[in-house]
């Protein structure tokens, strides 16, 4: 397809069901928690996460699906979640294997979550299952590197199967986006650099950004050192990202634009008991940095988005429910913007 045809964007790589389970407190081994009332199923996985918020924020605004779901009833309720939305094409997914699923443990003290995911068909994704004639998107988002196994193998002329594929949709007029997933391990240094070199937009958390580029972000007594955050989006830059390097945290959204500006937007000062899940918050912050990317906003409009996207899902457990529509979504500067 035409470069000035191309319009809207698509999100590619993992869809999965993500089962919520609320537990009292995070259990040391061997030991017994108790879950507690509330347990929710809903879609998860960046591209379901993604597209959903998306959807929400502009209905108008066209949307793509790319990837692999079982065959299987979690594949169909995949399919019935996203078909809810007229603006989703879901053409594009791929169905082999068993569906991919997480099974999340949410703290209720703490409201930090803890991922425990079968791999399943996410990991069957790969570059044969995209048709680039077919896809009419302007943007394409990809997440998560390091959770789709395929794509995370290595490549003798790119170094990955992922900067592959992140190559072959700018040679077809597709700007691109990446995610990656918070994991420790020495994996990062090999496989997410290479990807950054064929990426657009960059948009990860301070723990996935100090993994990457060896800078100090947060401590072991979770200090943040936001006086850190311009040097790591200079080396994401330096490593390959070509137009925003973007960097969230639950204090707020720092990046750095095209022209090496850098902009830095606290998050919402939120009411005590408003915050009910923090699951999909980081996919409702990118989804928000992406719909400016995709409008042509700046960066600090497309942040700014980003951070009341991220407080909005915040109010709900599940990963895409609490996301409203454009105007409901931005009310929320008004409210709790000190």
């Amino acid at each position: 397809m035409e470069m000035n045809l191309r319009k809207g964007i698509c999100a590619a790589g993992n869809l999965l069901v993500d089962v919520t389970y609320p537990i009292e407190r995070w259990p040391r081994q061997s030991e017994l928690t108790t879950i507690t009332e509330g347990i929710t199923r809903s879609i998860g996985g960046a591209v379901c996460n993604v597209i959903t918020d998306l959807a929400k924020l502009d209905p108008e605004l066209p949307l793509e699906t790319l990837g692999v779901i079982g065959e299987d009833p979690d594949g169909e309720f995949i399919l019935e979640q996203l078909g809810v939305h007229k603006n989703v094409d879901i053409s594009l997914l791929k169905r082999k294997g068993k569906t991919s699923f997480t099974a999340v443990m949410s703290d209720n003290n703490t409201k930090k979550r803890t991922f425990f995911q079968y791999r399943g068909a996410n990991a069957l994704f790969d570059e044969s299952c995209v048709d680039w004639d077919q896809m009419r998107c302007e943007l394409l988002h990809v997440g998560y590197i390091l959770l789709l196994d395929a794509l995370d193998q290595k490549d003798a002329e790119y170094g990955t199967k992922m900067a592959r594929l992140l190559a072959e949709a700018k040679r077809h007029g597709i700007k691109t986006s990446i995610d990656v997933v918070s994991e420790s391990g020495d994996r990062f240094k090999t496989l997410v650099p290479p990807a950054l070199k064929y990426t657009d937009y960059c948009v990860i958390n301070e723990l996935e950004a100090q993994q990457i580029t060896g800078v100090l972000l947060r401590d072991e007594e979770e200090r943040l050192y936001t006086e850190h955050m311009e040097e790591a989006l200079r080396k994401m830059k330096e490593l390959g990202v070509s137009v925003w390097a973007v960097i969230h945290c639950p204090e707020g959204g720092y990046g750095l634009d095209e022209k090496g500006n850098f902009v830095c937007l606290d998050s919402l000062s939120l009411p005590k008991g408003y915050i009910k899940g923090t699951v999909g918050a980081g996919d409702a912050f990118c989804a928000g940095v992406l719909y400016g990317a995709q409008k042509q906003w700046s960066l600090e409009e497309s942040i700014r988005l980003g951070v009341c996207t991220a407080a909005t899902s915040l109010s709900d457990p599940g990963a895409t429910e609490g996301v409203g529509s454009l105007e409901d979504v931005m009310k929320l500067e008004g409210y709790y913007r000190i």
